[in-house]
């Protein structure tokens, strides 16, 4: 009986390591492509970090692909599951006659501020014309999205974006620079370069508050092929699952989520994560529920347009697809 009740444990266990091999086996890894490594995208690290994509069943791995439509072609070319960006890049693809599908959000406000050095904010009563006319901005490359809200700005003001104001099209991280030495008199900046520039005395709190200024926009969407959608709704329903997950606990438990930042950005002083962290809640940075309004993709496609970087319009449900967030609705 010893014998036998040994040769059963052994084959029970046997059983039990095939059973995991296969679960091992069948746990598939999907690729997200981003243009850049940056704390916008917090929640969607937090999925990954806290295991909330393990416990659909999938895996989840970061490509980071810093050449402009990069991340957008990695998914076209099926390099890629998904892509985390602005759903105008779905637009871009849509007019040359390629299918993605904007399928959660994650960024749903305009993630970028205007500064001035101290002292130099517009005076009390001063319309932002007024302000802003004659004066030199670093707004980031042009192409970008902060570049382009610069533009949609101008044009709220009735300014014209190539005669009434200068742009100074440096990279982002420049801006700084250009302010401080007085190459631009305005930057558009986000955290965490807000609190660094106050600290370092080049500027004082943001003047203009695009989250506020702009109110819903579609930032950053995760999108992914029509296909995909099509052949494969299991597992983007699983995907799209996981990142809701990571967006509510982000903002049920900042604290963690500062943990978190700082395991992805290991360089970055703690202070300014707490400084990233803080400003993105307070400012409703970051979608609660995943949900993409129409309101929403309104505004980043205006904002676009406007910049001339999208030549016509494209309808919500042409590049958006709610139906994976249940009981969501895209109404709004």
């Amino acid at each position: 009986m010893h014998g036998l009740t040994r040769r059963l444990a052994v084959a029970a266990l046997m059983g039990v390591g095939v059973a995991t091999s296969a679960m091992a086996q069948e746990k598939k890894t999907l690729i997200v492509a981003e243009p850049v490594h940056g704390t916008g995208y917090l929640p969607l690290y937090v999925a990954i970090q806290k295991g909330f994509f393990a416990d659909e069943g999938i895996e989840v791995k970061i490509l980071t692909i810093e050449s402009g439509s990069g991340h957008t072609n990695a998914v076209l070319s099926g390099q890629a599951f998904a892509f985390i960006g602005g759903p105008e890049h779905d637009a871009f693809a849509k007019l040359k006659g390629a299918e993605l599908r904007a399928v959660v959000n994650v960024v749903d406000r305009g993630n970028v501020y205007f500064v001035t050095p101290k002292g130099k904010e517009p005076a009390a009563g001063q319309s932002m014309a007024e302000y802003f006319k004659g004066k030199t901005i670093a707004p980031g490359p042009y192409g970008g999205t902060p570049n382009s809200i610069t533009r949609y700005l101008m044009k709220k003001y009735n300014l014209d974006a190539t005669k009434d104001v200068t742009l100074v099209e440096t990279t982002s991280s420049a801006v700084i620079a250009a302010v401080k030495t007085g190459q631009a008199q305005i930057g558009n900046v986000t955290e965490p370069f807000i609190t660094r520039g106050i600290k370092e005395g080049i500027w004082g709190e943001p003047f203009i508050n695009i989250p506020k200024e702009l109110g819903p926009y579609a930032y950053s969407t995760l999108n992914v092929r029509l296909e995909s959608i099509n052949k494969e709704p299991e597992t983007v329903q699983k995907f799209v699952n996981g990142v809701v997950k990571g967006l509510a606990f982000t903002f049920a438990n900042p604290e963690e989520a500062m943990k978190i930042a700082k395991k992805e950005f290991p360089t970055m002083a703690d202070e300014d994560i707490a400084a990233t962290v803080t400003r993105s809640l307070k400012d409703e940075m970051w979608s609660k529920d995943g949900t993409i309004s129409r309101k929403s993709w309104e505004t980043a496609q205006a904002v676009v347009r406007e910049a001339n970087i999208l030549k016509q319009d494209v309808a919500y449900d042409d590049i958006i697809d709610m139906r994976f967030l249940k009981g969501k609705s895209p109404t709004n």
